[in-house]
This record gives C-alpha cells, sequence and structure tokens, in this order.
C-alpha cells in the first residue's frame, strides 16, 4: 500500500473534521476567484467603454473627471454648457457655414470656416446636451452622427444595431423633430419600445416633466457601454423644450441678460423652425481628429479660457489606477487572509489529531514505516485537504458568474464562462494551494517524525 493511499484513507476515517476543514479553504478559495473575477469584468468593461468611437471631449471649464464621468457614462453633473456657435468652430471643412444655413440666427462672420476646422479634416464633431432625465435614465439630446459615426467594442470596431426600429432623423413629417432612440436596459426597465412616447423630466430624475415627449423610433441591441442607460433624443427637438432656451450673456462677463430666454413661437410641433444659433447651448462636444491632430487641438482648446479638452481613454485609465486596482488588491488582501485561517484550521485539525494517531504511528514504524514515511503521509493528508478543498472553492467561484450573467450580461457587455479565466492570478491558486498544504503540515509532521515507538506501544 502506498503512501497516498495511507493518507487518504486516514483522512476518510476522520470523515468530519476533514469535510470541516476542506469548507474552510473552499469557502476561502470561492472568495478570491469571485473576487478576480469581478475585478476582471469591472476591468474589461472600463476598458470596452475607454473604447467609445472619439480621441476628446470638450466642455465647459471644471473638473475632467466630472466630465468625463457626465459624457462617458452618463454620471455626475454637466460641469456648464458651452455655446452653440463655438461648438460650430469644430466643424470640419465648411461645416459651419453649412450650420448656419440649416439653422440661422445671429453669428458673427457667418462665412468664414471654424477655427479649429483645419484640426478636424476628416474627423468629426457630435453636441451633446444634457441635464434632463426620463425615468431614472439619462436624456441625451444629440444628432443623427452619435449612431452614424461612432463605433463600439472591444476594437472599437462594430457599428450600433438596432434590435427594433431605426436611428432617429434630423426631421420627419411624422413626428417632426421629436423622435428618439433608447438603449436596451432603458427599453426592459420601463418595458418601453418603438411606437411609445417618452417625457423628459426637466433637471433631475423625477422632475417635472416637459408637456412635448418623444417618439421612440428604435431600440438598440446591447452593447455593455453605458449607452444602454441612455435616451437619445433628437437635438432639434431639445432644443425646443420649455426651458431649454440658453439666456444671452455678455460678452465680457458671460453673465445672464434678463429676459433674454424666450423661445421662437411655433405654429405646431411639426414645424421646421428651429432654434436660432445665439439661443443654443451645449453641454460637450465628442471629437475625433484624424492621426496626432487630437494631441495639438486638446493643447490649444486648454489653453483656452472657452472650454477644456479631456482624452476618456487618460481619464479612464487613471479612474481604474486610482480607484479600480486598489480596491482590487485590497479584496485580495482580505480573501487571501480567509485561506490563511482555512491553513491553520487545517493544521489544528492534524495537529489535534495527533495524540490520538500516536500508538497507530507507533505500529507503522514497528512493521517497518521509517520516520520519513510517517512525515509524508501527514503532509500529503495536509496537501490533500488544502487541494480538494481549494478544487471545491474554485469550481463554487466559477459558477456564481455564469449564474449572474442574467444581471450582469446587459449592463456590462462581458459574459462570462465558467472554464474562462477572468485574472491570470487564478493560474496562481493552484501551487499557492499546494503551498499552504505543505506549510500547514509542517508542524503535525514535525510531531509525527517525534513520536517515540517505545512510549506509544
Amino acid at each position: 500500500m502506498n503512501l497516498l493511499t495511507i493518507a487518504v484513507r486516514n483522512l476518510l476515517y476522520r470523515k468530519l473534521p476533514t469535510a470541516l476543514t476542506m469548507l474552510s479553504m473552499a469557502l476561502g478559495v470561492a472568495l478570491v476567484v469571485v473576487v478576480l473575477t469581478i475585478s476582471g469584468v469591472v476591468e474589461k468593461t472600463f476598458e470596452r467603454t475607454s473604447n467609445v468611437g472619439y480621441n476628446l471631449i470638450v466642455g465647459a471649464k471644471g473638473n475632467s473627471i466630472q466630465l468625463t464621468f457626465n459624457t462617458v457614462f452618463f454620471l455626475s453633473q454637466p460641469v456648464e454648457n458651452i455655446r452653440y456657435d463655438y461648438y460650430m468652430e469644430y466643424l470640419p471643412g465648411n461645416g459651419r457655414q453649412e450650420e448656419y444655413k440649416r439653422i440661422g440666427g445671429n453669428l458673427k462672420d457667418p462665412e468664414r470656416s471654424g477655427v479649429y476646422s483645419f484640426l478636424m479634416n476628416r474627423g468629426f464633431a457630435i453636441p451633446l446636451c444634457m441635464g434632463d432625465y426620463v425615468g431614472p435614465f439619462r436624456c441625451i439630446g444629440t444628432t443623427t452622427d452619435y449612431f452614424d459615426l461612432l463605433k463600439h467594442g472591444d476594437a472599437n470596431d462594430l457599428d450600433y444595431k438596432f434590435a427594433k426600429g431605426r436611428n432617429f432623423q434630423d426631421f420627419t413629417e411624422e413626428n417632426g423633430y421629436f423622435e428618439a432612440v433608447i438603449g436596451s436596459q432603458v427599453a426592459s426597465e420601463m418595458n418601453l419600445t418603438v411606437g411609445q412616447e417618452i417625457f423628459a423630466s426637466h433637471g433631475a430624475e423625477g422632475g417635472e416633466s416637459h408637456g412635448q415627449g418623444f417618439r421612440i423610433v428604435g431600440v438598440l441591441e446591447p452593447t455593455g457601454t453605458p449607452n444602454d442607460r441612455g435616451a437619445f433624443v433628437n437635438i432639434e427637438g431639445f432644443y425646443l423644450l420649455e426651458g431649454h432656451v440658453a439666456p444671452e450673456r455678455d460678452e465680457e462677463s458671460g453673465l445672464e441678460k434678463r429676459g433674454s430666454a424666450d423661445a421662437p413661437k411655433r405654429e405646431s410641433k411639426f414645424s421646421r423652425v428651429r432654434l436660432p444659433i445665439e439661443k443654443r447651448e451645449v453641454t460637450a462636444i465628442l471629437l475625433k481628429p484624424i492621426g496626432f491632430n487630437a494631441i495639438g487641438l486638446q493643447k490649444q482648446v486648454n489653453k483656452s479660457k472657452t472650454a477644456q479638452a479631456v482624452s476618456p481613454i487618460s481619464e479612464i485609465n487613471g479612474i481604474l489606477g486610482l480607484f479600480i486596482k486598489p480596491i482590487k488588491w485590497a479584496l485580495l488582501a482580505l480573501t487571501s487572509l480567509v485561506c490563511l485561517v482555512s491553513a491553520i484550521s487545517i493544521l489544528v485539525s492534524i495537529y489535534n489529531s495527533m495524540n490520538e494517531r500516536k500508538r497507530d504511528i507507533a505500529v507503522m514504524r514497528a512493521l517497518g514505516a521509517s520516520r520519513d514515511h510517517v512525515t509524508m503521509i501527514i503532509l500529503f493528508e495536509s496537501v490533500l485537504i488544502a487541494l480538494l478543498g481549494g478544487v471545491v472553492g474554485w469550481i463554487v467561484g466559477h459558477a456564481v458568474g455564469p449564474l449572474a450573467n442574467g444581471w450582469t450580461e446587459p449592463s456590462t457587455g462581458v459574459r462570462i464562462q465558467f472554464w474562462s479565466i477572468n485574472s491570470a492570478m487564478e493560474l496562481y491558486i493552484i501551487p499557492g494551494l499546494i503551498l499552504i498544504g505543505t506549510l500547514a503540515g509542517v508542524i503535525p509532521a514535525v510531531a509525527a517524525y517525534r513520536t517515540s515507538v517505545v512510549k506509544s506501544l
């Protein structure tokens, strides 16, 4: 009979203590696997979100992280608004002149190109207006370019697709300027679909709703990005809502002029009358210059007093390094302590059994087993408890992910497979368990090694 078989039989003889010790180790390893899985999903989600399809976010001067959170994740509150004619300075080519002809209003030097247009050739600039809510979700006013030009996915190569319907249009005879596209989570949680109307509440979740609604014409397929939690409306209709007219501001002080926030009168909601340029503001501008123009453009914008330009990739990576990864290491430290406590329980369990097993060890020695054989049997028992408990814990930890896919996949876009390794650190679990088991069995093994045959018999 070999030493491993003897170790297994010894464990089976002490079923209850062995099972309880294995359970403690299984819980520790399961916690480690769950922490690694969650942190892996969070990091993948952040990495996927950082592939936003644009290079820069331009917004009012203020906190760059707040601007990123508000624009990319639809969290926090807008920093401040900037003038619409400032957004027009980024339109490539003759975009500034064309926008003036399309909208109309008072604009200085309507025939000139935008100040930054030469840096935006073959790129794009997409405006965002934020501040309203649809239920608990953000309402975002933007243009059709948001879904026509932007892409998503790990490699930023996936087009936005619609589970139902289509992208909203600038103007239709059926709905005028009041069309909307909603994300998959908005549709599922609010039980909305194509053909229904949504009403934005002004200023905050649960605030007073605007009287004019937007007809849903499209529902996005799940993307695993914050866009799943957004309600996107035609920016032209957004401007025509009550309270969305930008006040006139003094050019030097920037202070609002009294009595200057009246919207133009419209004959009906299907009128083609647009809010003029001077009465418009935007919350942020999404820019995608071509090549290395983004670096030069960011520096130029940040030197001005009007706005700031931030790189969403840099800000998101900064958030990962500042918050997510330290939390991951802290949780790993706590779960590792659980494994350490489990190792101590293995030591205590085997050591406490030594008094009962002194006679058995003495008999083995009398039958020809050497001290080394006895020592190896004890070490095998310790390692087996650690390994078997660890394997059970690994299975339990990996089973949690697939079971939670119904809740996590719609919001993160990451599907957790049972056999998937979400962190390279998992590869160290088995060697770590062998090491823990060996160390936990050292003291009982030494005690077995020193057992006197004469005294025990």
